[in-house]
């Protein structure tokens, strides 16, 4: 079990000590696995609690709501997602002006030392931290040596140690301005190849307009305010995963249709391979569901009508249940 914390307060007094790690962690990607994977094996090798401390709403979007980059996971994926890499607990601090007014010593006393108990922080070596990012890892090894912890820093992590389809992103280093430029161009391959594992969104299934039903395709429709950053334009084959933890090939439509009038964007999963018994029952709505993006089959076209628009959609789930569901029972059976 992961302990969720949301102010040192709350840790117990004899937690501790601890081996810590810092960071904002959105997407929780390779290159902060990386990170996470020393900050685990040195609690294990002193047999002491792992902690994560991470920040929500994120730092951008107070400093510069205007220009904030969209998140690629909301809060509870990310804690999902630290709790996998074998954490112990993850200290969730609500980031405020007031916080971000805390000098590096004050953070690292208050937080680090005295909330936390820390024996070992390990960091990366673009640490920033304290009031204007005055902190960087010089200052935490001086702190260290002043409140009695010691440092770990760890150079990033590059693409080289797993497969990429362009030129040239071997040499480049993981990050979510990586991720965040695959899924703003559609390529969830990429995407996922940096995070480790398909990129998700999260919402609560809402109803739509019911043009989807009507052309014989369903869909389950994500609220606006559903989490994740959401990916260009288009047809995805990928999954849906329903409250129960059930997985559902699923046709996957990001975008407004063009081939009607007056459509808001909006994500929306048609569930193939259902089984026939459940076609009329399936009920989703009210659900809060992810949906998982695993290749993108094509860009969002206009069509010449509803029949037009039909003939593609079945092709589409043709596509879908080839990449997902015979190559699922494929991998299976060998």
């Amino acid at each position: 079990m992961v302990h969720i914390w949301n102010d040192p307060t709350e840790v117990p007094r004899d937690f501790g000590p601890t081996v810590v790690t810092i960071g904002n962690f959105d997407g929780v990607h390779r290159g902060h696995q990386h990170v996470l994977a020393q900050v685990t094996q040195t609690a294990r090798r002193h047999n002491i609690p792992a902690v994560a401390v991470t920040f929500d709403p994120h730092p951008a979007q107070v400093h510069r709501p205007e220009s904030a980059p969209e998140l690629i996971m909301g809060l509870q994926d990310k804690l999902e997602a630290l709790g996998s890499t074998g954490l112990d607990a993850v200290l969730v601090m609500k980031y405020t002006l007031d916080l971000a007014a805390m000098t590096p010593l004050e953070f690292v006393r208050d937080v680090l030392a005295e909330g936390l108990h820390a024996e070992h922080v390990v960091v990366g070596h673009d640490l920033r931290f304290g009031a204007g990012n005055g902190g960087d890892v010089g200052t935490m090894q001086e702190l260290g040596e002043k409140l009695g912890f010691s440092v770990q820093v760890v150079n990033e992590f590059g693409a080289g140690g797993f497969p990429l389809h362009h030129d040239g992103d071997a040499d480049r280093r993981c990050s979510s301005t990586w991720v965040r430029e695959a899924l703003s161009q559609g390529d969830v391959v990429t995407a996922a190849a940096v995070l480790g594992r398909p990129h998700r969104m999260r919402g609560e299934v809402v109803h739509g307009a019911a043009r989807g039903r009507d052309l014989g395709f369903p869909t389950a429709n994500l609220s606006h305010d559903s989490t994740g950053y959401v990916p260009a334009d288009g047809i995805y084959a990928g999954w849906l995963i329903d409250e129960s933890g059930t997985r559902w090939p699923a046709a996957i439509s990001v975008g407004s249709n063009p081939t009607f009038d007056g459509v808001s964007r909006q994500v929306e999963a048609h569930v193939i391979d259902r089984p026939r018994e459940a076609v009329e029952d399936f009920d989703l709505y009210g659900q809060t569901v992810a949906v998982e993006f695993t290749r993108r089959l094509r860009g969002m076209v206009a069509y010449q009508g509803p029949e037009a628009l039909v003939e593609q959609m079945n092709l589409d789930v043709a596509q879908a249940h080839e990449l997902l569901v015979r190559g699922w029972r494929f991998r299976q059976q060998h």
